[in-house]
């Protein structure tokens, strides 16, 4: 047992639950606390791209890996539900990634594939898994595989074959689910959940996607939003200050949440 051990049985709990896991992506200390001091919120997730963002950097590993651990770990200390980081494909060694995550608290991560070799990405799952148990947390690790949105030009259904075999090979090596980023309608989300498993597949909430009632009811386990959440929230501010320059007001409805 660590001091972890509460929170990685919890997400883990929540993974595995009948009903969907929602999570809210967040990107600092303010936005974790905001969306946490909601009674509908039980786990939170970090986007990498909105940390990235937020410092100025591109997606896909620009950001130093010390300084996006370092807001994980202030949002993980802000906080009181357990967190799931955005590791991108684990800065190149992703069993030592987890490792310095798990340090600053996490107990639960998406590592994607960027589609190198499976016998790569099986090893880096099991690279993960390993340093896990070596800190004494079994990781929950919600590996994610870009077969459907990196797929090129490829028909869809050879997306979805790929999406399949790879997320049956990560579960086998200890992932707790399968995250399949990208538009999924009913009969694709269907496909995989058959293929993959019940409660196995996680999905990203996009423009035009189903609802988190829908993927529940096809069985999937998980729904998050990556940077969408911050896309909406920066939607928000420069509405606003369209609004200011055409001389409006703040809305009386604003709540102080910081």
């Amino acid at each position: 047992m660590t001091a972890l051990s509460p929170k990685v049985e919890a997400l883990a709990a929540l993974h595995h639950a009948p009903e969907i896991l929602r999570v809210v992506n967040v990107w600092d200390v303010v936005s974790a606390r905001a969306v946490a001091d909601l009674p509908q919120t039980r786990a939170l997730a970090t986007a990498g791209h909105s940390i990235a963002a937020t410092f100025g950097y591109e997606d896909g590993e620009k950001i130093p890996l010390d300084l996006m651990l370092d807001m994980v770990g202030r949002i993980v200390a802000a906080v009181d539900v357990p967190v799931s980081a955005d590791l991108d494909s684990g800065y190149g060694n992703p069993g030592e990634t987890v490792r310095r995550a798990i340090g600053v608290g996490v107990v639960g991560a998406n590592v994607e594939d960027r589609m190198q070799p499976l016998a790569d990405s099986v090893a880096a799952v099991e690279a993960i898994i390993a340093a896990g148990q070596a800190e004494g947390v079994p990781f929950v690790l919600n590996a994610r595989t870009d077969a459907v949105l990196k797929g090129g030009d490829r028909p869809l259904q050879d997306k979805l074959t790929d999406a399949i075999e790879r997320g049956r090979a990560y579960l086998a090596a200890g992932a707790t689910t399968v995250f399949v980023p990208g538009l999924l309608d009913a009969d694709s989300t269907r496909r995989l959940v058959d293929g993959i498993g019940e409660r196995k597949v996680s999905v990203i909430g996009v423009p035009g996607a189903l609802t988190a009632a829908e993927y529940e009811a096809l069985g999937v386990a998980r729904i998050s939003y990556g940077p969408q959440t911050q896309r909406v929230a920066l939607t928000a501010l420069q509405d606003l200050a369209i609004d200011l320059y055409a001389d409006g007001v703040i809305p009386s409805s604003v709540r102080a949440l910081n």
